[in-house]
């Protein structure tokens, strides 16, 4: 039975390689640990500076050992990306600008209701949006504002982080550093179709109506969020502090008017 550090094939370096390699999501080190036996197993500072001389490796290669929030990967690097997509014959994954305001306004002023939202980008967010980003776990809600209504609190998750190549809230560049939007726009590819997750024109689905008051009632997030703006949150789920894109809806960048 091979053992560790037999031969360069089996140390533990090129061990790790091959778990992560193997793996379709990121490891943590007490996931890579595990594949160990307990007579085995190395430490976690071994191990740690296995991993650093495999991203010491990869430094000049296509590929490249990424930290992100959920733990360590091996992915293709970002300067050879646009060879390897043309593998793939459908078309890069587009945004709406509606979608990437509500995107960012959640990941920098989180935890946030929609009515707050709303009232920042000056129109209604559509129900889609919503859905969207929360079935692709990128935001979920961890809360609920102590106000009449109890509007849902939404805030990041670690999936939105590793889909961003972050390891924390704290990588997200600040505000000065963000580019105004309409320089932005040829760069995103803001224009052109979008997916049909869901129609465009008549009513909405039930599921629409549980995630939005219907518009002739007095939503419960802006009702709650006009009454008492700076209300404390209740008991909220784990931190997204520690905490991916299909595209948005049709129609989601011609919003409408905030009733």
């Amino acid at each position: 039975m091979a053992r560790i550090g037999d031969t360069a094939r089996t140390s533990l370096k090129s061990i790790l390689e091959g778990v992560l390699m193997a793996s379709d999501e990121p490891l943590n080190l007490a996931n890579l640990a595990a594949v160990f036996t307990d007579e085995e197993r190395p430490s976690t500072t071994d191990i740690h500076g296995a991993l650093q001389e495999l991203e010491a490796d990869y430094a000049e290669r296509g590929i490249e050992l990424k930290e992100v929030a959920s733990g360590w990967r091996i992915q293709v690097r970002e300067d050879v990306n646009v060879w390897v997509t043309r593998l793939w014959e459908e078309r890069p994954q587009r945004y709406s600008r509606a979608l990437l305001e509500t995107l960012a306004l959640i990941a920098y002023r989180q935890p946030i209701t929609r009515g707050d939202i709303e009232e920042v980008r000056g129109v209604s967010v559509r129900s889609s949006i919503i859905r969207s980003l929360q079935e692709r776990e990128w935001i979920r809600v961890v809360g609920h504002r102590d106000v009449p209504g109890k509007p849902a609190l939404f805030g990041t998750t670690k999936a939105f982080l590793d889909y961003f190549n972050l390891t924390s809230l704290d990588d997200l560049p600040s505000l000065a550093e963000i580019r105004d939007m309409v320089e932005l726009e040829p760069e995103l590819d803001l224009d052109g179709p979008v997916d049909d997750e869901a129609p465009n024109d008549g009513p909405e689905t039930a599921d629409d109506m549980t995630a939005r008051p219907d518009d002739n009632e007095a939503p419960a997030d802006e009702a709650g969020d006009d009454d008492a703006p700076g209300a404390d949150t209740e008991a909220m789920d784990e931190s997204t502090g520690d905490a991916d894109s299909t595209d948005d809806e049709p129609g989601d960048d011609e919003t409408e008017p905030r009733p």
